[in-house]
């Protein structure tokens, strides 16, 4: 008999930069030099004492063992007082916290933890794709909400009305917003957690960038009445330079982080012990060091921003976080035609904004994640391909 795979995974594809980073290995081992302005994987190492710290418990012998699924007490503690330094929120560690292997864990335990088969889910259009193959995998339905630049990607809570919402029962919300850039407002957050609480929706905000590039950093839970609705991820990968080491945060009421724990402690086996113990001196880095990486960023930004105009794209100048959002505006040609154009003939791998849902067809985004002579390179090679034309 002829085995076939569940349907959930028939009903999902794999993700779009596992099948692009293929292509583009196939082209650097075919002699190609490709740029990658494609992903935002910080490629710049942790402060130091961050290593130093790993390197030292890794020499511990009893360091090597199971750890609690809670994370230890070094890291609940520290992600409580990042939170209460940075967002001026009060958090008990050891109840409102679960230290997690990234916020894409976070996505699946969450969607495990609240939805069931044929619940309804809130997923924002552009969007991370995550949102929507995890809801998928769970079996919930998903409702795609509008977000659309001449309302500065914020949600239309009136529209939201219109839809089926004794159904929904989670909502994604991406602050400050990926792929567009578009800052973390007050005022969302308030209908936000306004219409949670009205509806019965989980509201979730999924929240890495807010220290890339972005001077005030703002959190759903400082909404007052927040916690009872909301949960919030974090993550290290973003704004410590940690993308590899796998280390995010859920932050809500002990009831929801208690019942996360559950689905969690199911999956996996908990976290490296030095690797928390790291974790936790990475939270502990100042508004210099932050600066410090802002500063490399926006120098990058800036031949970003050179690259969008030589594509003919215009774009918000006020958008933070790790990449530049830019609308074509050249109609005779699709984003992905343009990205499969760059990718071949001018050996520079940028990302489509389709890939983000239907009202990311028109957009493009660059990754501030390589050197500033990497970048320059590309938009050199840019140049003298439209040259050529």
């Amino acid at each position: 008999m002829e085995i076939k795979p569940s349907t959930r995974v028939q009903n999902i594809k794999e993700y779009y930069f596992s099948t692009k980073l293929k292509e583009v290995a196939a082209l650097n081992a075919s002699g190609a030099d490709v740029i990658s302005l494609g992903i935002g994987g910080p490629d710049r190492p942790p402060h130091q004492t961050v290593i130093d710290t790993m390197v030292e418990a890794l020499n511990v012998p009893t360091n090597h063992g199971y750890q609690p699924h809670v994370g230890v007490p070094e890291l609940r503690n520290g992600f409580a007082a990042w939170y209460k330094k940075w967002y001026g929120v009060d958090l008990d560690p050891k109840s409102e916290i679960q230290p997690l292997i990234g916020s894409k864990e976070g996505v699946t335990h969450i969607s495990l933890t609240f939805l069931n088969p044929g619940d309804g889910v809130l997923v924002p259009n552009p969007g991370y794709p995550t949102y929507s193959s995890i809801s998928k995998l769970v079996g919930a339905e998903i409702f795609h909400y509008d977000l659309v630049e001449e309302s500065g990607w914020q949600p239309d809570f009136d529209a939201l009305e219109k839809l089926p919402l004794d159904k929904i029962k989670l909502m994604w919300l991406n602050y400050p917003h990926m792929p567009t850039g578009a800052k973390a407002r007050r005022e969302t957050f308030e209908k936000a957690v306004e219409f949670g609480k009205k509806h019965g929706i989980v509201i979730v905000n999924d929240n890495p960038y807010s220290f890339i590039l972005n001077d005030t950093p703002l959190s759903i839970l400082q909404i007052p009445g927040a916690k009872d609705i909301a949960i919030e991820m974090n993550s290290l990968s973003k704004s410590h330079n940690m993308p590899g080491w796998r280390v995010g945060v859920a932050a809500s009421n002990s009831k929801f982080i208690s019942w996360i724990l559950k689905v969690k402690s199911n999956i996996d086996s908990g976290q490296f012990k030095p690797l928390m113990l790291a974790a936790a001196k990475a939270l502990e880095a100042d508004k210099s060091w932050h600066d410090s990486v802002n500063a490399v960023y926006a120098s990058r930004r800036l031949v970003a921003e050179d690259i969008m105009r030589e594509l003919g794209c215009t774009f918000d100048p006020t958008q933070s976080g790790l990449f530049l959002w830019g609308r074509l505006n050249d109609e005779s040609v699709t984003t992905e035609e343009l990205a499969d154009k760059l990718l071949h003939e001018a050996h520079v791998f940028i990302t489509p904004g389709f890939i983000f849902g239907s009202n990311g067809d028109r957009y493009i985004r660059l990754s501030l994640c390589a050197t500033e002579e990497r970048m320059r390179e590309a938009l050199d090679r840019i140049k003298k391909l439209n040259n050529s034309k």
